[in-house]
């Protein structure tokens, strides 16, 4: 039994690896650092002083704790942006337009005294006769609004039918959606590890001990404000973790690059062959830890401009 002096010794171990005797310097492997979280605003760097964005980086370069695994069976990434849905029929387009072309154009609107009369009589003049043109003329304009007041009026007796709708059955015709393809946003890529771990010895069955430790404390959101961990009404953002796969001493060339990700979910089976089993010390005779990291920062085109020779994130 080993003593509660080796135990905290162990537990101060700031590089942790599995398996002991395989992973060296001419290795593929995947090196985890666990780094402490600073938050965005502490070190503003968020935003440029242009205004621009910087490299954000949301942590300090405080590495506690290092793990090195084997590289997964099953390794991939997939990069992603969202995209959404856009109509606009021409009628509000032409709308939309003669809105934008008023508000432009506000300032000559406006005179020393006021509003200039002739200006806003010719922006509404432009304004309705874009409107006027796009619906067909003033057939088509009062025919829009006609369906409109169907549509609210058939609401009232609780049937549920739009103007499109009603255009439809009349005529069978609908209004061009002039549907579009628009971009919304970026994405946060997630990665998902499974590790099968069959210990050999005593010192592999406590470093495999220490590294499902290590993972499930440095995980956990922390109690109390800054400088004060009695404090129970806030919780402090969790430690980040820095992954890399690499060759020896270098990044990997031929596999992706990863930003700074937390660690959302772990799930430990002491039993993966379906059988409780044990050594004489009580360690199981294989464990399976499963790790789901997510990126905190999405992917812009400025992390490709770089020299680095692999296929990126």
């Amino acid at each position: 039994m080993k003593s509660n002096n080796t135990n905290q010794k162990n537990n101060a171990k700031k590089r942790l690896r599995y398996p002991k005797k395989i992973i060296d310097s001419t290795t593929d492997y995947l090196k985890i650092n666990i780094i402490k979280y600073s938050p965005i605003g502490e070190n503003n760097n968020f935003i440029s002083s242009s205004g621009g964005r910087r490299n954000i980086n949301p942590s300090s370069s405080e590495v506690i704790k290092t793990i090195i695994l084997p590289i997964p069976q099953s390794i991939q990434d997939a990069n992603s942006v969202k995209y959404g849905d856009s109509s606009l029929n021409s009628i509000a387009a032409a709308g939309l337009g003669g809105i934008i072309g008023v508000m432009e154009s506000g300032e000559s609107l406006i005179g020393e005294n006021g509003l200039n009369p002739s200006q806003t009589f010719e922006a509404g003049k432009k304004f309705f006769t874009s409107v006027k043109n796009a619906a067909g003329g003033m057939s088509g304009i009062q025919g829009m609004f006609t369906r409109q007041l169907a549509s609210g009026a058939a609401g009232l007796v609780n049937v549920s039918i739009s103007p499109d709708q009603i255009l439809s059955r009349q005529t069978g015709q609908i209004m061009n959606p002039n549907m579009e393809l628009l971009f919304n946003g970026p994405s946060l890529r997630s990665f998902n590890f499974t590790f099968k771990m069959t210990p050999r010895n005593e010192e592999e069955s406590q470093e495999i001990k220490l590294i499902i430790n290590s993972f499930k404390r440095y995980m956990a959101p922390k109690i109390g404000a800054i400088g004060n961990t009695n404090n129970e009404t806030f919780l402090r953002t969790p430690n980040v973790f820095q992954l890399s796969y690499k060759q020896g001493n270098n990044e990997h060339k031929f596999l992706n690059k990863f930003k700074q990700c937390f660690l959302e979910n772990i799930n430990v089976n002491y039993s993966p062959e379906g059988v409780y089993a044990t050594y004489d010390n009580g360690s199981p005779v294989a464990i399976e830890l499963s790790l789901s990291f997510k990126e905190i920062q999405p992917i812009y085109d400025v992390d490709y401009n770089t020299d680095y020779e692999g296929v990126g994130y």
